[in-house]
C-alpha cells in the first residue's frame, strides 16, 4: 500500500512540474525568457530548441534579446518565432533579434486569466486521474489479498488527503500566476 501512496505522490508532483512549466510560458506583461522554451528553429533540417542556439537575455524589463551563436541562422530564428503563438513580432537588426512585450490590454489580460485558470482546471483533472489510478491499484491489492479491508480503506483516505493536498497547491499556483497577470 505504501507503494502504491509513494507512486501516487510522485505522479502528482509531475502534474504540478507540468502546470508549473505551462504557467512559465505565459506571458505576464514583463519579459520572461522561459515564453521561447517551446520554440524550435529548423536548423539545417533538424528542429532544434531556440535555448541550444542562440544567448538569450532580457536587457530591460520588456524586452528579450536573443543573440544566435551562428549569424546565419538569424532569418530562421526569426521565421520561428513568427510562426509560434507568443504573439510578438521580432526586431531584427542583422546581428541579435529583439522581441519587446507591449503592455497587456486589459481584454488580454481577461483572456490570460481564463487560459491560467483552463490550465489550472486541465491539472486538477490530470491529478483526479492518478487517484482514480491509484484507487484501482488498492482494490487490485484488496482482490489479491494483499492488503484488508481496512487498510484499502485506510489508504483510500490517505489518497483522498493526497489529493485534496495537490489540488490545493493547484488553487494557489492558479491564484499566484493569476495575481501575476492583472498586476500592472
Amino acid at each position: 500500500m505504501e507503494k502504491v501512496l509513494a507512486a501516487t505522490k510522485e505522479r502528482m508532483e509531475k502534474c504540478l512540474d507540468s502546470l508549473e512549466r505551462d504557467y512559465k510560458t505565459i506571458r505576464a506583461g514583463r519579459a520572461n525568457p522561459s515564453v521561447l522554451d517551446r520554440i524550435t528553429v529548423d536548423y539545417y533540417g533538424c528542429p532544434t530548441p531556440l535555448n541550444q542556439m542562440a544567448a538569450i537575455s532580457v536587457p530591460e524589463p520588456k524586452m528579450i534579446m536573443i543573440q544566435p551563436w551562428d549569424a546565419s541562422t538569424l532569418r530562421s530564428i526569426e521565421k520561428a518565432i513568427n510562426a509560434s503563438d507568443i504573439g510578438i513580432n521580432p526586431s531584427n537588426d542583422g546581428k541579435v533579434i529583439r522581441l519587446i512585450f507591449p503592455p497587456l490590454t486589459e481584454e488580454r489580460r481577461k483572456e490570460l486569466v481564463k487560459e491560467v485558470s483552463k490550465r489550472a482546471e486541465d491539472a486538477k483533472v490530470a491529478i483526479r486521474n492518478v487517484r482514480r489510478d491509484s484507487m484501482d491499484d488498492l482494490k487490485k491489492l484488496k482482490k489479491d489479498n494483499e492488503i484488508t479491508e481496512d487498510d484499502q480503506k485506510t489508504g483510500e483516505k490517505k489518497l483522498q488527503d493526497i489529493t485534496d493536498s495537490y489540488v490545493k497547491q493547484t488553487d494557489e499556483m492558479e491564484k499566484k500566476k493569476e495575481q501575476e497577470i492583472l498586476s500592472i
